[in-house]
């Protein structure tokens, strides 16, 4: 449904008629306001932990769209015998990532919840011609992943008792990490679109960027980044809920050119938490970025390619 016709907001340019990670408004000088929000329970137990965690994935829908954040507003709904000091924990937390971030917080709003929810609403300013959308991508390009995969699976198995108490601390680490020089990295290397890998897993979010361009994407399983201990837990069987719904959503679009243990396919599908960038650049530059992604993501891979056609395959 069309609830806000076109010519009713003809300067923004990326709105309800995509399926992009924010919104993106004209400014003057070429410039564009990016904005988005996104906020969710708790998925490791340290207050401080979460609020990091809740602010780099909510910053990253800015970054995967090639500006970068400047301003963030808390979205906090606590229960009322929440202790102050657990609260002020998790506000300290997202703090410390905006402003490592280079943005601020200049504010927010909570209310009563009988569970925990938080994230942050945010807006970033980037160049209209340097956006990276999730039609941005044309056949022949190379795919690359910022990050490994894996958070899903580790923080299930976390919160089910079966890590020790340090087996957390890769994921933890990683869904902290934060995204913004990756995206520069894509900007000086020519990327023309990118998501980043959140709670629809590999497999959905390849899908959205194959859908909105109009082309296919074929994955190299082998070469997809794993934290430490995921295939351990992958054979054991710790998806989250949210895998098995995503497997159910995809799978009708997805092929696999080789017979894979169901461990191995369900990997595609684990909804990641801060996760990292999906970019597709020119095959010719993607050593290049791989190279340059590598000083801030260290598992950072090129993990297959954009073909003619629609829907994923996977190698």
């Amino acid at each position: 449904m069309d609830f806000f016709p076109a010519d009713e907001a003809s300067d923004v340019i990326v709105g309800l008629g995509s399926v992009d990670d924010a919104a993106v408004h004209r400014l003057a000088d070429g410039r564009v306001g990016v904005v988005s929000l996104d906020f969710f329970p708790p998925v490791v137990d340290d207050a401080r932990d979460y609020g990091a965690i809740a602010a780099a994935n909510a910053m990253s829908d800015v970054w995967a769209m090639g500006a970068d954040p400047v301003l963030a507003l808390c979205i906090a709904l606590f229960p009322s015998d929440m202790p102050t000091a657990v609260a002020s924990e998790i506000l300290l937390g997202a703090a410390e990532r905006v402003r490592a971030a280079g943005a601020v917080v200049a504010g927010g709003h909570t209310m009563e919840h009988q569970d925990p929810v938080f994230g942050l609403a945010v807006t970033g300013i980037g160049q209209a011609d340097a956006l990276m959308t999730k039609g941005g991508l044309v056949p022949g390009q190379r795919l690359v992943l910022t990050k490994a995969l894996g958070s899903g699976l580790l923080t299930t198995a976390g919160k089910r008792g079966l890590l020790s108490p340090g087996g957390l601390a890769p994921a933890v680490e990683l869904m902290k990490r934060l995204n913004g020089p990756a995206a520069a990295a894509g900007r000086r290397h020519g990327v023309t679109a990118a998501t980043d890998i959140t709670g629809f897993g590999l497999a959905g979010h390849a899908l959205e960027m194959a859908d909105g361009a109009g082309v296919a994407l074929r994955l190299e399983l082998d070469r997809v980044p794993l934290l430490d201990q995921v295939m351990h837990w992958a054979e054991q069987g710790a998806f989250a809920g949210g895998a098995h719904r995503n497997r159910k959503a995809y799978q009708g679009r997805v092929v696999f050119e080789k017979d894979l243990p169901e461990a191995r396919q369900m990997l595609i599908y684990d909804p990641q938490t801060s996760g990292g960038l999906l970019m597709g650049v020119a095959a010719d530059r993607a050593d290049g970025l791989v190279a340059d992604l590598r000083r801030s993501d260290p598992e950072a891979a090129a993990v297959g390619e954009v073909l003619e056609g629609d829907g994923l395959v996977v190698a």
